[in-house]
C-alpha cells in the first residue's frame, strides 16, 4: 500500500527561477498535427495499469501510481486501433490557441547540479504516437509519449539544449538555435513529436527511410501552462515547486507520486495479428508504450540523454 502522505507530502518547494521561463523554448507544431498535447489527469482516466494484459489494479490514479511496478503498462481502455481514434488519443481541444497557450499543462522539472548548473527538462505529453509511414505501412505507433527540451544553465545563464528525438536527440550551443522574442525556437515532428532545430523533411531510422516533417505550425509556449517540480537527484524524489504552474493549477491535489511511476504510459507491444499488428525485419506497426520523466537520465551529467555519445553541436544545419 502506498503512504499517500510521502507523496502528497513533498509539495513544498521552491519557486520556479524566472529565468528558467525567460529563456524555455517556444515550439512549432506540425501544420498537420492529428495529434495534439494531452492532460496527463485526462490521460490515467482512459488507461488500466496491466502485466501481460491482464489488470493489476481496478485503475490508476494519481495516489496509487507510484506503487505500480516498473513493468506496469498503462493500457487503453479502447482498442489501440479504433477508427475513428477516441477523442482522448488526438485531444484536438489542446490544439495551442493564437497565443501559443495549450489546455495541456507542459512539465517542467528542475534539477541542480554542482558547478553551478540547473537543468531545466520542459516535458512534452501526448496520449498518442503516430509513427512514420513508408511504403503505405506505419511504423511503431503506440500509446503514451513523452518527449523533452531541456536548457543547461550555468550560473543562470543558458549554455546549451538537448531535443529529445526517438529513441535519441540533438545537444547544441544555447546561441545556436533560432530565436523568436529572445528564446529558443524549436520545431515538433507530426505524428511522432520528435524535437528538431528546424523546419523540413528529417529522416532517421533504419538506412534513413523514415521521415519526420516539421515546419512552422501552431506555435506552442510551454511557459503559459505547466506543471512544475524539482528533482533532487541525490534521493531521486520530487517536490511540487511552489508558486509555479499557472495553469497547472491541480498539483497541490494531484502530488507527486506519478512522476516517480518507472512502468510504461501505454500499451505493451502487442503479438501478431492482434489489432491487425504486422512485423517486417523486427520493425512492428505496434510498439511499447513510452517511460516517464524518471527514465530519462535526469541526473546526466553531459547535456545529452544518452552519455556515451554526446557532441554539442554549434550550429543547426
Amino acid at each position: 500500500m502506498i503512504l499517500v502522505s510521502s507523496v502528497l507530502g513533498r509539495i513544498h518547494g521552491r519557486p520556479v527561477p524566472p529565468f528558467v521561463l525567460e529563456f524555455a523554448p517556444i515550439s512549432h507544431l506540425w501544420s498537420q498535427e492529428t495529434w495534439f498535447p494531452s492532460d496527463i489527469s485526462t490521460h490515467l482516466t482512459h488507461v488500466s495499469p496491466q502485466i501481460n494484459f491482464t489488470d493489476v489494479a481496478p485503475a490508476v490514479t494519481f495516489t496509487n501510481i507510484s506503487a505500480l511496478g516498473a513493468d506496469v503498462f498503462l493500457t487503453s481502455k479502447d482498442p489501440i486501433d479504433a477508427s475513428p481514434q477516441p477523442a482522448w488519443m488526438v485531444s484536438t481541444e489542446n490544439k495551442p490557441d493564437g497565443k501559443g497557450r495549450s489546455g495541456a499543462p507542459a512539465t517542467i522539472i528542475l534539477v541542480e547540479k554542482d558547478g553551478g548548473i540547473l537543468d531545466a527538462f520542459y516535458f512534452y505529453f501526448y496520449s498518442f504516437d503516430e509513427g512514420n509511414g513508408i511504403y503505405g505501412l506505419n511504423f511503431t505507433s503506440h500509446v503514451g509519449d513523452w518527449e523533452h527540451s531541456m536548457v543547461r544553465f550555468v550560473n543562470r545563464v543558458p549554455q546549451t539544449l538537448y531535443l529529445s528525438a526517438h529513441s535519441g536527440g540533438f545537444a547544441f550551443n544555447y546561441t545556436a538555435l533560432n530565436f523568436t522574442k529572445g528564446r529558443p525556437t524549436t520545431f515538433i515532428a507530426g505524428g511522432t513529436h520528435a524535437n528538431y532545430p528546424n523546419p523540413g523533411s528529417h529522416f532517421h531510422g533504419t538506412m534513413n527511410l523514415l521521415n519526420d516533417r516539421t515546419d512552422a505550425g501552431p506555435l506552442w509556449d510551454v511557459t503559459l501552462n505547466f506543471r512544475a517540480y524539482w528533482f533532487d537527484n541525490a534521493t531521486r524524489r520530487f517536490s511540487l515547486a511552489s508558486g509555479g504552474g499557472l495553469g497547472g493549477g491541480k498539483e497541490r491535489g494531484e502530488g507527486v507520486g506519478w512522476l516517480e511511476f518507472e512502468g510504461m504510459w501505454g500499451d505493451k507491444q502487442y503479438p501478431v495479428p492482434e489489432h491487425g499488428q504486422f512485423c517486417i525485419e523486427g520493425n512492428c506497426r505496434w510498439g511499447d508504450g513510452p517511460t516517464g520523466p524518471i527514465a530519462k537520465n535526469l541526473g546526466r551529467v553531459q547535456v545529452c540523454q544518452d552519455e556515451t555519445n554526446c557532441t554539442i553541436q554549434s550550429t543547426i544545419t
